[in-house]
């Protein structure tokens, strides 16, 4: 989703986990090193040798696979096995069960244990649990923030609703983008089409979903789609919080190309360019002629935490 230089690790990784990189020295070719070398970087970086880190994950796969409803055949090809009794050895030694069984009740039923917490986790996305505990929390600032964003959006498209047709689409800020590799921001349409789609391909990342396509543009379709989304990301980060788990990572394979994120970099990437939106939006909307002092308008998220909290600072 970015272009921020090399990322090291998502280089190895890609290595290990391509299609067709079975082996080592396959393995090492595909990252442009000799197997002794590749070996040693991997294994530097993450603790894991590259052979076992590939048949863990692909195991990991393989039970995501049949938890919906791959056959056990099927799995045991696409985890790279010449035999299902082979594949089925290989899980039952680590499932304990053996791969016809269900899976258990747990929220992380696909896992295996790592030494440096990356997993699979959907069909294009590997997560990395930093598997650390932290002393301190993150706080109720990250919340406070979350939440007025969320609310905010709200309000701001409630007000975008009585704008008139020409005004909400109209080119106010030609060439403006605030991102080189993402959609135009120069209208209120395009800009509200961010603050709503713009939380969805990483949440879909963040939890193993296919990335939806975005809404339609006006605004009670905008507002309708908003209302799906917020509760969603609301009880992402508040469940990242409750872990402490800002530390953890995914590994994006949807990325061109693929990049690692840490939770805690990807809030705070949704949170900087949410805000600026926000305020633009605020802007086109002055521009097509909403009061300034429209109370819906006010940015201030102290006065929007008093009227939350019934007029307690």
């Amino acid at each position: 989703m970015t272009d921020i230089g090399r990322d090291r690790i998502r280089e190895l990784l890609d290595a290990v986990l391509a299609d067709g990189h079975g082996s080592l020295a396959e393995m090492a070719a595909g990252a442009y090193v000799s197997p002794f070398h590749f070996g040693r970087q991997l294994t530097r970086h993450v603790g894991e040798s590259p052979v076992a880190l590939r048949r863990r994950v692909m195991l990991e796969r393989a039970a995501w696979q049949l938890q919906r409803g791959a056959t056990v055949t099927d799995a045991a090809f696409a985890a790279g096995y010449e035999s299902v009794d082979g594949f089925a050895r290989a899980f039952g030694r680590a499932f304990g069960r053996p791969p016809s069984a269900p899976a258990p009740e747990d929220r992380r039923g696909h896992w295996l244990p790592a030494p440096n917490g990356v997993h699979f986790h959907g069909p294009t996305v590997l997560y990395v649990d930093s598997g650390e505990i932290f002393e301190e929390s993150a706080g109720d600032v990250p919340a406070l923030l979350i939440r007025h964003d969320l609310d905010d959006i709200s309000a701001l498209l409630a007000v975008a609703a009585e704008v008139d047709e020409q005004s909400y689409r109209a080119r106010r800020l030609p060439g403006h983008r605030l991102l080189p590799w993402d959609a135009p921001d120069e209208s209120l349409a395009q800009i509200l089409t961010h603050l709503v789609h713009d939380k969805q391909p990483w949440i879909a990342s963040i939890t193993g979903e296919d990335s939806p396509a975005p809404p339609a543009d006006d605004p009670a379709a905008l507002l309708e789609r908003h209302r799906q989304v917020a509760p969603r990301w609301l009880a992402l980060t508040r469940d990242i919080e409750r872990r402490r788990a800002w530390h953890d990572r995914v590994i994006d394979a949807v990325c061109d190309p693929p990049e690692s994120f840490l939770l805690s970099q990807i809030a705070a990437h949704v949170l900087t360019f949410s805000i600026q939106r926000r305020q633009l939006a605020r802007m086109l909307l002055a521009d097509a002629g909403v009061a300034r002092t429209d109370p819906r308008l006010e940015p201030d998220p102290i006065l929007w935490h008093r009227h939350q909290s019934g007029g307690i600072s």
